[in-house]
């Protein structure tokens, strides 16, 4: 053992409240040094706290470490002179151990603690608020100077001048800015993401994203496009814009649901969707009024010939209503390529399928897939309706169920009908709850494919992660508008996509196709995301630099410029809102 390093300060600081941007940010990334001995426990140093758990804390984010000969280049970089202990938000400022050379699973003794490396830094906005610097999230990964988290493996006391002594190395000798830029960077090498999932100090959202990247690159020959940071994750469209379908064939489904099939006007093929996708519809039911943009699943088997919508008649639905009454066999839709990522993915695990109300369209169109390609996997079919008149593809479904030799199948109507016949059309009354699956015998290594109302979706979602479900194989999908993800961020009360506030731009037009909102473009925001929280359109994102990739969204029309440009850009057909300005009109899925 030898001492290398020494702690040169120990920065600790609580959950504070500030405004940023017209929004209250609640954060603990003002650190402030502190003087004598420190306690350090499992989660954090003794007068710290993380104010949000989500992307910082833990046990693999205990405490957060960052070197003054990183403070002297970026004071070199920045041309600044102004920074002190706790700059970076760390809460061991030292001197030694660049990210070149530190290691995941390297164990240190400081003082009367012991510590494993288990990360780099996770970029976030909010160093760019400390800094003043709106870039710093990016540059830190760009520069190859992330810092690193710190494990702790038997607490004790530190003080600053204590020494830095290495007691083991970390297996694979994965340097902090290799493990960072493996994730972040253009460039994902096989050897290297094999490596870096053999390593035990990694955390297992590390190892995902890196078993993502590799899953792709065994698959496709090549790992591009942050996969695993994005939600994305879809093939490109097959032709951007719109095409004109015809209108072949109309037919009513239940009370309020009506099936359009539609059909190439000009005699082209269609593009073959995945199961589950979505198109876009523009519809002009006004001349004088902006175009309506609505999304709709295809709920029909995989086609080159046509497409097949099921449009529920909203109420006070501009769109749903304009289709589902106005619309006749011949008249011409504006329709995109199929796309987003709620598709099959491949498995030879059993598969279950839970939808509610008209969410039944894409899973509909999976069971179609299966039944096309004559799946040996296990089918299980969970499915919430009101009653009988409620309750769209019932027959097509069971039909379709018949086929595989191995299916289940479990139907509740909240409010059946006098005539709903139990047994025939549905199983039990009342609506789907995790004891229908757990009473069944459903497996937990399946995979589940939801589609519903957001609550639905929530409680789901929630009730399988309970159950002891990996959130890799918990697959959802939302119509409309989904719920912000947006990290630190104290939530204000939700309210309607609306346009901006003030005088309206001059620029091309933005469309936010799930929110049904189409709005001119102002040169005064600096990017698609700024344009999108004007409007209260929800939206997801984290490091706002181009790096994450959480805010990757589907591209449905147009193009965009980028500044400042991502490190890795995003998949064909998708984009980053969060450092995107529209080269003309654009339309994305927010």
């Amino acid at each position: 053992m030898s001492v290398i390093a020494r702690l040169l300060s120990v920065n600790v600081g609580l959950p504070q409240e500030m405004t940023w941007r017209g929004q209250t940010v609640r954060t603990s990334i003002w650190k402030n040094p502190v003087q004598g001995k420190r306690m350090v426990r499992r989660s954090n140093v003794d007068g710290d706290a993380q104010a949000d758990l989500k992307s910082h804390g833990g046990e693999h984010r205990a405490v957060f470490v960052y070197q003054i000969d990183s403070y002297r280049y970026w004071q070199d970089q920045l041309h600044r002179a102004d920074f002190s202990f706790g700059q970076f938000g760390e809460n061991f400022t030292i001197e030694g151990l660049p990210d070149t050379e530190v290691c995941i699973g390297d164990q240190y003794r400081i003082g009367g603690a012991l510590f494993e490396v288990t990360q780099p830094r996770v970029t976030c906005y909010r160093v760019g608020i400390r800094m003043d610097e709106p870039r710093m999230a990016s540059l830190l990964v760009s520069h190859g100077r992330p810092g690193f988290y710190f494990r702790v493996l038997q607490e004790g006391e530190v003080q600053a001048g204590d020494e830095i002594v290495k007691v083991v190395g970390g297996p694979e000798g994965m340097s902090i800015a290799e493990i960072s830029g493996l994730l972040y960077l253009p460039g994902h090498p096989r050897e290297k993401l094999e490596r870096a999932l053999r390593i035990p100090a990694l955390p297992a959202g590390w190892k995902s994203s890196f078993q993502s990247l590799l899953e792709k690159e065994l698959n496709e020959g090549a790992a591009t496009g942050g996969p695993a940071l994005t939600r994305v994750g879809s093939p490109p469209s097959a032709f951007p814009g719109f095409r004109p379908l015809r209108v072949s064939r109309i037919k009513r489904e239940s009370d309020r649901v009506v099936s359009l099939e539609l059909e190439s006007d000009d005699h082209r093929p269609l593009a073959v969707a995945l199961a589950g996708q979505f198109v876009v519809v523009r519809l002009h039911t006004k001349p004088a009024e902006p175009a309506l943009f609505r999304n709709y699943s295809l709920s029909g088997p995989p086609s080159a010939e046509r497409y097949r919508l099921g449009i529920k008649k909203e109420s006070h639905g501009a769109a749903s209503e304009y289709l589902t009454t106005q619309v006749k066999v011949g008249d011409v839709l504006e329709v995109s390529a199929p796309t987003g990522s709620f598709v099959l993915r491949a498995s030879n695990r059993p598969v279950v399928f839970l939808s509610a109300g008209i969410g039944v369209t894409p899973v509909l169109a999976m069971l179609h897939s299966f039944a096309t390609d004559s799946s040996a996997r296990r089918v299980w079919w969970f499915r919430g309706a009101a009653n009988g008149n409620e309750d769209p593809f019932a027959e097509e479904a069971r039909f379709l169920l018949g086929r595989f030799a191995d299916s289940r199948a479990h139907v509740r109507y909240s409010r059946p009908l006098p005539g709903d016949q139990p047994g025939v059309q549905f199983d039990a009354p009342g609506r789907l709850d995790m004891a229908a699956l757990d009473h069944l015998g459903v497996s937990r290594e399946a995979d589940f494919y939801l589609c519903g109302p957001i609550s639905f979706l929530r409680d789901f979602t929630a009730g399988l992660a309970g159950w002891g479900v990996a959130s890799d194989r918990i697959h959802t999908e939302f119509f409309g508008p989904e719920e912000s993800d947006t990290v630190g961020i104290v939530r204000a009360p939700a309210r309607c996509p609306h346009s901006p506030s003030g005088a309206a731009g001059k620029g091309p037009h933005v469309s936010f196709a799930r929110s049904g909102l189409d709005v001119p473009w102002d040169p005064a925001y600096k990017s698609l995301l700024e344009l999108a929280e004007a409007c209260d359109v929800p939206v997801r994102w984290a490091c706002r630099s181009g790096v994450c990739h959480s805010c990757e969204t589907a591209l449905i029309a147009g193009a965009v410029d980028y500044d400042p440009s991502p490190l890795e850009p995003p998949v064909k057909g998708a984009l980053l809102i969060c450092c995107s300005r529209p080269k003309g009109e654009v339309i994305v899925d927010l």
